[in-house]
């Protein structure tokens, strides 16, 4: 069930907002321990801690490291803050915040009856590893346009734990960040996609909201057994709310699975079984051959019955990712090793700037903005 230890804290290897990566002698060995200073408080070294050493223990690809669960140099800890709803609820770490919907919150008469989010687009992606891509180009397009991130409890549930977010909110790339479910850590916290969907429209005031799980996606080598299958029950969401539905698909011509090569078998799912409702799929422009690949899956699985295909010239992407010195990886794969992979989540922020269209541009007129989003064709194909 859960595997606990006594450890001391050796050092602290780095921080930043409600997070510390320590370094812990565990059993006379060395190891890292992660700290989330927002729940527990801070650690330092000399402090005699427990941890939770269940995924290092298993060996886990995605636990890496030990969880600190409590300070024993401390005889108590005060919750901090105002709030009633609860998250991680009936554990025992379960905690408070003031969620954005409570009456206690400032937007709560906003927010009572909102029932539209009113033609906001929202892209979606099904890896953490898609955000950045996606996120950075529109702000290369047009840097004025506000972004929401709403992180989903899809993976890694502390806001904190992503050094992605931390580097784009650090970038001015995304402007808010939502919490939903029982993550927590963002700018809002949300109970659940559609009320932080609202909140990204009308508390944050964001133009576009990227939606995504946060970092260590859970899968299973079955079809229906991996937690990106979200994207397809966010697709529906944003349809309900009367939003624009701009899925990622995730593509790879590198991985040595078979069911990951060209589009995923974890999207073809996510969009033909958990998705009921249409999405625009962006996909990049690729070479011959990989056009080839990806051109078949979609008429063989009949995704073009039930969505709409846009193919988008993503080459500036990779560029704007570089520029910024925001480098992520997927499966730990570069830009430069899966190309198409983060064009495929640029492409989706390329039509989504499209899609906000004269409203916004307007609002931004002389301010720096592509020229190829002021006066390309309006079918989503920027010509930078």
């Amino acid at each position: 069930m859960i595997t606990l230890k006594r450890a001391k804290v050796k050092g602290i290897k780095r921080k930043r907002p409600g997070y510390i990566e320590a370094v812990v002698d565990v059993e006379g060995n060395n190891q890292r321990a992660i700290c989330y200073s927002s729940l527990i408080g801070e650690v330092q070294p000399g402090d005699d801690v427990i941890i939770n050493a269940t995924a290092v223990d298993l060996g886990l690809g995605t636990g890496g490291y030990h969880f600190v669960l409590w300070n024993l140099m401390k005889e108590s800890i005060k919750s901090q803050g105002s709030g009633h709803i609860m998250k991680l609820r009936y554990t025992p770490m379960q905690i408070k915040c003031l969620a954005i919907e409570e009456n206690d919150s400032l937007h709560h008469e906003t927010l009572k009856e909102v029932s539209s989010i009113e033609g906001m687009p929202v892209i979606i992606g099904a890896l953490h590893s898609q955000l950045p891509a996606a996120t950075v180009t529109i702000k290369e397009l047009m840097p004025q346009v506000k972004i929401a991130y709403v992180m989903t409890d899809g993976a890694a549930l502390p806001l904190a734990l992503s050094e992605l977010v931390a580097k784009l909110k650090d970038s001015d790339v995304i402007d808010t960040t939502i919490t939903v479910g029982h993550a927590f850590g963002g700018d809002i916290e949300a109970i659940n996609v559609f009320s932080g969907l609202a909140a990204a429209k009308y508390a944050a005031g964001a133009d576009i909201a990227v939606v995504c799980m946060g970092p260590g996606i859970v899968g299973s080598g079955t079809k229906l057994g991996f937690t990106g299958i979200e994207q397809g029950q966010v697709i529906n969401a944003v349809n309900g709310l009367e939003g624009v539905a701009i899925a990622i698909p995730r593509i790879s011509f590198v991985d040595k699975r078979e069911r990951h090569l060209g589009i995923s078998h974890h999207t073809i799912t996510a969009l033909m079984v958990a998705a009921v409702s249409p999405a625009i799929v962006t996909l990049p422009e690729m070479d011959e051959e990989k056009e080839k690949i990806v051109d078949g899956q979609v008429s063989r699985e009949g995704l073009d019955t039930m969505h709409t295909i846009k193919k988008i010239n993503a080459g500036i992407t990779l560029g704007a990712l570089r520029s910024r010195g925001i480098l992520p990886t997927t499966m730990g794969r570069t830009i430069d090793e899966e190309p198409e992979f983060f064009m495929a989540a640029g492409a989706a922020g390329i039509y989504a700037v499209w899609v906000i269209g004269e409203s916004v541009v307007q609002r931004h007129r002389g301010d720096a903005v592509c020229e190829g989003v002021l006066d390309g064709e309006r079918n989503g194909i920027c010509s930078c």
